[in-house]
Formats: C-alpha cells, sequence, structure tokens
C-alpha cells in the first residue's frame, strides 16, 4: 500500500524523502518490525480469546510425560502468524509483484487448511482433526496451483520456467520438463509437513523458521540484485528482489509468535501456524529456483521428517524402532535432554545450516 500510494509522491516538490519506499531493504526491514509489532500488540487478546472459549491443546499420553503439564495451552495462534505476515505484505509490498501474491496465496491457502484441521481437532473434539488424505489433497492442489501458473505465465530471467539451479554448481540447473509439476508438488506438501512435524516443543518450529526466513530473504535479495547477482556470478531473477519483503514478514511473525510462544509457551500455533509457515518457505524456493537449498537452509525440518519416517518404516517391516520416539525432538527428551536445551541445540544446527546455504553463494 505504501509502494503504492506514498511512493509515487515524490515527485512532487518537497516530497522527495518519499523516494525511500522504492528501497526493497527499507521496505522489508519495515515489514518485519509491523509483524513484530503486530505480534506484540496482538497477542495478549488473542491468547486470553483462545483461553476463554477454551481451545486448549490435547497432549497425548504416550509422549513425554513432562508434555502432560501443557494439556489446556491455548492453541490455534497461528492465525496470528498468518495475520502478521498478511498484513505488513499489503503495507509495504509491491502489489504489482505476481510472486508475491503467489506466496501470500499459498500461506492463506495452507493456514486456512491448518485452522480446520484445528478446529475439528480442538472445537468437534474429532480425535484425528482434518483426516490426513483431505488435508494432503489440499498441499497438492496447491502445489499443482503454483506448478501450472509458474509454466503456463513464466516470470522473466534467465532460467527455464521447469528448473531448478544446483547448489556449489556455478550456472548449473536441472529442467524437469513436465515432471516439474510433481516436484513442485513434493516440495511444498514436505515443506509444510516437515515444519509441523517440527512443531512439538515450546518455541522450536517458530526459532527455526525465524532463521530459515531470514536465510531465504537474503537468497531473494542477492538474486533479485543486479549488481550484487553479477559480483556474486549469480543467476539474475529480477522478479525475487520483491520476496526479500515478504521473507522480511515471515522473519518478523516467527520472531513475534515467539515471544509468547518461547518455553513455557503461552500459546501453541497449531497446524494452523505450522503448515502454513511450512508451505511459505516451500514457495518461496520454488519461486526463486532454489529448492534444493530447502534440504541446507531446513536441515532440522527435513531431519524431523526423516526421523518419522524412518521410524515407521523401520516398525513395519521388522517391528523395531530407530529411535526412542518420533519426530527427533522427542528422542533426544527422552534421553534425558531437557526442553529447552533441545531447543537451543537444535537453534544452533539451524544457524550453521543457514549459512552453510548462503555460502554457497560464494562457492558458486
Amino acid at each position: 500500500m505504501f509502494y503504492e500510494w506514498i511512493y509515487p509522491l515524490h515527485k512532487l516538490h518537497g516530497l522527495s524523502a518519499f523516494n525511500v519506499f522504492r528501497y526493497i531493504t527499507f521496505r522489508a526491514a519495515y515489514a518485519a518490525i509491523t509483524a513484530l509489532i503486530l505480534c506484540y500488540i496482538a497477542g495478549p487478546p488473542l491468547i486470553g480469546w483462545l483461553k476463554q472459549v477454551g481451545l486448549g491443546q490435547k497432549v497425548r499420553q504416550e509422549g513425554p510425560q513432562t508434555h502432560l503439564s501443557k494439556a489446556g495451552t491455548p492453541t490455534m495462534g497461528g492465525i496470528l502468524i498468518v495475520a502478521a505476515i498478511v498484513v505488513p505484505c499489503l503495507l509495504w509490498g509491491n502489489f504489482h509483484s505476481r510472486p508475491l501474491w503467489i506466496a501470500l496465496a499459498a500461506t492463506v491457502w495452507l493456514g486456512a487448511i491448518g485452522f480446520l484441521d484445528d478446529y475439528l481437532r480442538v472445537v468437534k473434539g474429532l480425535r484425528k482433526g482434518l483426516l490426513g488424505r483431505y488435508k494432503l489433497a489440499g498441499q497438492i492442489t496447491l502445489g499443482l496451483a503454483i506448478a501450472i501458473t509458474l509454466m503456463v505465465w513464466p516470470e522473466p530471467g534467465g532460467l527455464p520456467p521447469t528448473s531448478t539451479q544446483v547448489p556449489f554448481l556455478k550456472f548449473r540447473w536441472l529442467d524437469f520438463g513436465w515432471l516439474f509439476v510433481p516436484f513442485v508438488v513434493l516440495v511444498v506438501t514436505g515443506s509444510s509437513n516437515a515444519v509441523n512435524l517440527t512443531d512439538g516443543l515450546d518455541g522450536l518450529a517458530s526459532g527455526l523458521m525465524a532463521i530459515a526466513a531470514l536465510a531465504f530473504a537474503g537468497m531473494c535479495y542477492l538474486t533479485g540484485h543486479a549488481r550484487f547477482s553479477e559480483y556474486l556470478n549469480l543467476i539474475y531473477l529480477p522478479y525475487s528482489g520483491e520476496l526479500t519483503v515478504f521473507c522480511a514478514a515471515v522473519f518478523g511473525a516467527s520472531l513475534g509468535f515467539l515471544w509468547y510462544n518461547c518455553h513455557p509457551a503461552d500459546v501453541f500455533m497449531g497446524d494452523t501456524g505450522s503448515l502454513a509457515l511450512g508451505g511459505a518457505l516451500g514457495t518461496v524456493a520454488v519461486l526463486i529456483k532454489r529448492e534444493l537449498w530447502l534440504v541446507l537452509v531446513g536441515g532440522v525440518f527435513v531431519a524431523e521428517a526423516l526421523s518419522v519416517m524412518i521410524q515407521v518404516t523401520s516398525f513395519r517391516l521388522w517391528g523395531r524402532r530407530v529411535f526412542r520416539m518420533s519426530p527427533l525432538h522427542h528422542h533426544f527428551e527422552l534421553a534425558g535432554w531437557a526442553e529447552s536445551r533441545v531447543v537451543l541445540r537444535f537453534y544452533i544446527c539451524g544457524a550453521l545450516l543457514a549459512l552453510l546455504g548462503l555460502s554457497t553463494f560464494k562457492l558458486q
């Protein structure tokens, strides 16, 4: 809104200061600040309302016994996260940027699916919430829509619309052709579910998302800046710069929610927040052609998802468990690590992986 309505005023006499709204770095910074402030202000009223209507978390009995005390903690706080992403993007974003609208649509779509799951589980008392096949159908539908949109209406840039870049290799990419469609479905579905599985400890998913969003904000800015991309020998994608504003909003929303979600948590994000955040991350990776960087930057999310897959496969085939409990964070809890220690050490791993992902830009 500010870019569309206030920036044009810089042409008027005495209003040249409004030219600052042209710069992505300025708008991205204030998108993050706006998201933080929105979470800080709206958090207490939302938490109070969730408590008043009795939307409390149900804790499974077979999990770590230390989690039983969390029963009744307000959930569905992802409503705040989605709002704190959408509002700053509408205030500070460029409305002519189609990738920005795609990222926002993906966030809202998956947030709505997560909200329905939380509603059925918490309000209606259905133990499984929204059945997995319906949830998966919604995620696949989103992936199909994104892939087809990018193929039919490709963005300008130096890469084929059905391609992805390869880490550590200079000017190398893979062109999937029509396989790009299932590839995008896999990325979007996998990223949203991976963050959902990670959301099991106070502050774990929100903190890791803040780290990942900051890393991807840097990637979007560098690949969308002609001079920096030339200096770093990156393929220039002029449209990716505006996604910096979106990633900054995700970063601010994640940090703002962490204010109330850190141990001991006052509120949980629920599937409303975790599916939306994971989908946002996966969608940005698809848009800037860096899907494989999700494995690096989001390595902790990948490890969490893989631990569940390994556990289920091992138990079904051989009747044995590889981990004490999955996802991976519960394994370390049952090994004797305090919850806060697990979260902090996963933060460290996430930060190191984010630096590794960013380092590939210079190595390319």
